[in-house]
């Protein structure tokens, strides 16, 4: 059953907001939530010390569909938009990383940090 456009975008904003939450209980600052460049928009960039993270969030029934939700083709994507935004949200001493979050029903989030190694 497909969902229409207008739903999977208020069950996106939650998953999106769930992970913020997450985030700030392990002790991210949150800079920008869809941050948006022409290169691509990245879900949500929080910092935690010399950190700053450019977060993917996923929403799927499992935890191994939100993982697998997150393609190559995508994360190239982010990480473009980050290489654009980074400039604007980092510090020169800051290290950068491409971290996702996956939102599952009934479960508490799983923050992966440092998804990307390419």
């Amino acid at each position: 059953m497909r969902m229409n456009r207008a739903a999977a975008e208020a069950r996106g904003r939650r998953a999106e907001r769930a992970a913020r939450w997450w985030l700030r209980l392990k002790g991210y600052r949150i800079l920008a939530i869809r941050a948006r460049c022409p290169r691509g928009e990245v879900d949500i960039i929080a910092r935690r010390g010399r950190v700053v993270a450019f977060v993917e969030v996923k929403q799927r029934a499992t935890r191994d569909a939100a993982a697998q939700a997150l393609s190559a083709h995508g994360l190239r994507r982010v990480i473009a938009a980050a290489g654009a935004l980074s400039a604007h949200y980092a510090r020169p001493d800051d290290a950068i990383r491409i971290d996702a979050v996956l939102i599952t029903p009934g479960r508490l989030p799983c923050h992966h940090r440092n998804i990307w190694h390419g």
